[in-house]
Formats: structure tokens, sequence, C-alpha cells
């Protein structure tokens, strides 16, 4: 019996591009980014893809435990599908709708803030509770703030984290255990990871250069995207997934993407199409030496006619554990406005000559409409070789 197909319905952001949709958008689609710059931090200048909106919308009083920068970007970005929610409440009950959310960090920006405070005064601020820095804090806190009792569980894989929370979204709809799900991922900025990054040699002084020859690294960004996700019919529709673990590695990627490249041709498989089928793809694209070669390689060798691509970290951050629901929120705005171009891939143009060519979008491009559906493609890979893949169709 096949298991039923999942629609992706209302969405949620917030990062360097802008507070919401409507500014998010646009700024997409010019490839300028007002929220990428030079921030100040614990090891000096690092360039850093922060949230400029103003996150002034509080939890309810009687959440103010869990009150953080963190929850604060999960806040906006629920708050942007919360009318989309309460229909589906009203439709199927309170107990019927789950959460998965992913994240890497979670608030220990909070707690960064409280051990300084801690330092200086002697004592944690009275306004710091642990529930702001734990990992699960996510999902329990978006089910709470949106009055849902169905499954709700975090995931934190490192920068697979969201993209994962779909597969598992997926599940809990097919196998009839929730009739919707809340499912996206969201992350802060903190010193931990852009100190971590640091000293992994991993960071970026300046705009992060994806797929040049000149590439040096990450820059660290911070945001939320949260989707409604039913068996509801929609525009979009999530038709494929691809997990694998290549466990190459604690941080470096295997060299020769064996572990990646399953998970993309498990995607395909699963959406029951041929690589040619794909019109886009979202890279992971770090800009890191090792992680770019082993996507080109793979990309080369899923994809051997070509297929339009881009990576999107370079007017984002690399969000971490946002990221992957975040590129995959792009990819469904490709496929469910006609008026968003292919996200352009911003470099510095000088193609790395020990890497396979790719068709990287630098103009605008729009994806091709003729077909009675299109798909396109969003690739994430994590620390200890965890990889994802996900296909979204028209």
């Amino acid at each position: 019996m096949k298991a039923p197909s999942v629609y992706l319905h209302a969405l949620g952001m917030i990062n360097a591009l802008g507070g919401d949709l409507d500014h998010i958008a646009p700024a997409l689609a010019a490839a300028q980014s007002p929220g990428m710059g030079s921030a100040h931090t614990g090891i000096g200048e690092a360039f850093v893809g922060s949230v400029l909106a103003p996150l002034d919308l509080a939890p309810p009083a009687e959440l103010a435990r869990y009150d953080c920068r963190n929850n604060r970007l999960l806040l906006a970005a629920l708050t942007q599908i919360a009318s989309a929610v309460d229909l589906a409440r009203e439709r199927y009950g309170a107990h019927r709708i789950g959460v998965v959310l992913g994240t890497s960090t979670s608030g220990i920006e909070a707690a960064e803030a409280a051990f300084v405070y801690q330092a200086q005064a002697g004592s944690l601020p009275a306004n710091f509770n642990y529930r702001q820095m734990e990992i699960g804090t996510a999902a329990p806190f978006a089910a709470a703030v949106l009055s849902l009792r169905g499954p709700a569980f975090t995931i934190s894989t490192a920068c697979t984290s969201s993209a994962k929370a779909f597969a598992s979204a997926r599940r809990l709809l097919q196998l009839q255990l929730c009739d919707a799900v809340v499912v996206g991922g969201v992350d802060s900025l903190c010193e931990l990871t852009v100190q971590g990054f640091a000293s992994l040699e991993s960071t970026s002084a300046v705009r992060t250069n994806p797929m040049s020859r000149n590439r040096c690294g990450i820059n660290v960004g911070e945001g939320a995207a949260v989707f409604l996700m039913s068996r509801d019919e929609a525009t979009v529709r999530l038709a494929g997934v691809g997990e694998s673990s290549d466990a190459h590695h604690i941080s470096a990627p295997d060299p020769q993407g064996v572990g990646g490249e399953l998970a993309l041709r498990e995607a395909l498989a699963d959406a029951g199409v041929a690589s040619s089928a794909i019109g886009y793809v979202n890279l992971h694209a770090t800009a890191t030496r090792k992680n770019d070669e082993m996507e080109a390689g793979l990309m080369a060798r899923v994809f051997p006619d070509g297929v339009a691509a881009s990576g999107t970290k370079p007017l984002t951050g690399h969000q971490l554990g946002a990221a992957g629901a975040t590129e995959l929120g792009f990819a469904w705005l490709t496929l469910s406005r006609d008026d968003v171009p292919l996200p352009r891939h911003v470099w510095d143009g000088e193609a790395d000559p020990s890497l396979p060519a790719l068709d990287l979008v630098e103009n605008e491009r729009f994806l091709s409409r003729g077909a009675d559906s299109q798909y396109v493609m969003s690739n994430s890979f994590a620390f200890g070789g965890s990889n994802v893949s996900l296909i979204l169709a028209r």
C-alpha cells in the first residue's frame, strides 16, 4: 500500500534577509541581505548573518521561563503561520497536531550571557532558567505557544537537524499518528558556534564564497523557518526524502561523498523521478574546502547533464540547525510563487578548476512552468556524516 502524500502549507521565516516573507522574498530575489556583516565576538571581528528585525514579541507570561533570543526567533516564525495552525486545530483537535523542530545550539546564547553576569555579580540573573538553553526545548515551547497536544520533539543532528525534522514529520503523518505537523528549525548566534568553528579554522572573515577557488570558510548565521505540513492537498508536496550516515569523521565529510550521494539517490527513488526531472538544487555549499569539494563531486555524478543550482548561505549565513528548513523554504518559494526567481549563487565567480563545473544560478532565472509539475531539491550535510536530501514537487 502506497503511503499517503504530504504537503507543505503555510511558511513562517526570519533570518538575515528579513523578518518575514514579505521582506525575505524580494531580498532573496535581489540577492541583497541586510543582516550579513561584521560583528564583534570573543575572537574579534567575525562576518555573520544576523537577524536585524526586532524581536519584541515575548512569550506569554506563563511561558516566561523559556524567554531567550532563540525562542523569540522561533516565536517570530510561528506567529506567521499561527492562523493556519488555528484552522488545523479547529479541524483536527489539538491532540492530532504534532511539532517537530531541529536546532543545534538552542538557547545557549542565554546561558553565555548568564555566566558573564554571574562572573561579575556572583550569582545567575533572576530571569535565567535552564529551559532557555536545553536542546530539547524548542518543540515543547512551540507546542505550548500554539496550544498543541500532539507529539512534540526536537531533533539535534548539527547542520541536518531541521532537514531531518521533515523526514520525521512525514512519518508521523503517514503513520496516521498526526493529522498535521508544525515542522522546521531554529538557531541563534552565540559565541559557542562562532568560536567553535573558528577553532576548526572553518570561518571566513569576509562573506562566504561557496564553490570558488578562493573559498575559505563559513559565516555563522541565525534564524528560524517553520511550515505547517499535512495530508491535505496543496500546491507543494514533499515528494522525496533521502537520509544516510557515512560516519566518516566527526567533522570532515567523506571526500568521496558516498553517504551524501546515497541520500540524493534515495530521495530521487522515493520521489519516483530521475535526476533529469529536478529543475533546481539548493546546495549545502558551506564554502569550506572539503564540503564544497565533496558536494561538487557528488552533484556531477548524480546530475551528469547538469542542473540549476545555488548555495544561499552567503545571504543568510550558515544557520546550522535552522539551515535545512530555511533552504527548503527558499525552494518552496520558487514553486509556490511565480514572482520568486531561483535563488542566486553569490560568489566571486572564480571557479575552482579542481572541482566539476556546476550550473550555478548567477543571474535572474525562473523555474520552468511548462510541465504539469516541477521538482526541486535541497541538500544538507552535517558533522558526524549525517546527510539529508529533500525533494519538493509542484
